[in-house]
């Protein structure tokens, strides 16, 4: 598998850490992948080198490497939508029920969409549709009922930590 390093995002950044000045590099694509040296060009060229490592161990483990994303400096912010009516109508309504400009609402829904999205594929643990929620047989209205952390640390036997 080939990659190239230098397409990743690489951020270095000078801080104090650990009571010391150093240069830290972050790459976007890859969030666990930090790297810390005296230099920027130290620190930039050690998050190049784990790119590539981390793509070696990918590659033999079988699994998909993440590829790199085209920098935000090629996208404007704006975004032109035709719409039908209806989905207009419904979107207008939502944003007046919140309190929000139409654009802030649109923006809310899409980061919300986008961040659901992004974690569902990082492997989260996938949402389970329930196909029917349990009602009680006479009166057929749906078998509820109310937990308190104590009654739960009670049946699986754990001390509870205060009293509220």
């Amino acid at each position: 598998m080939n990659i190239d390093p230098y397409a990743y995002n690489i951020t270095v950044r000078r801080a104090m850490f650990e009571g010391e000045v150093c240069f830290e590099a972050r790459v976007k694509e890859l969030p666990d992948l930090i790297e810390y040296a005296d230099t920027a060009d130290e620190a930039y060229a050690l998050a190049v080198d784990g790119i590539e490592t981390t793509a070696e161990i990918m590659n033999e483990k079988g699994r998909a490497m993440p590829t790199a994303m085209s920098p935000a400096d090629n996208f404007s912010g704006r975004v032109t939508l035709r719409l039908p009516r209806t989905l207009h109508r419904a979107l207008a309504e939502g944003s007046d029920e919140e309190g929000v400009s139409l654009n802030q609402h649109l923006v809310n829904i899409l980061s919300y969409y986008s961040g659901f999205t992004a974690g569902h594929q990082a492997g989260v643990a996938p949402w389970k549709t329930l196909i029917q929620t349990p009602r009680d047989a006479n009166s057929g209205k749906p078998q509820l009922r109310v937990v308190s952390s104590s009654d739960l640390a009670q049946s699986h036997g754990f001390k509870q930590a205060s009293n509220w």
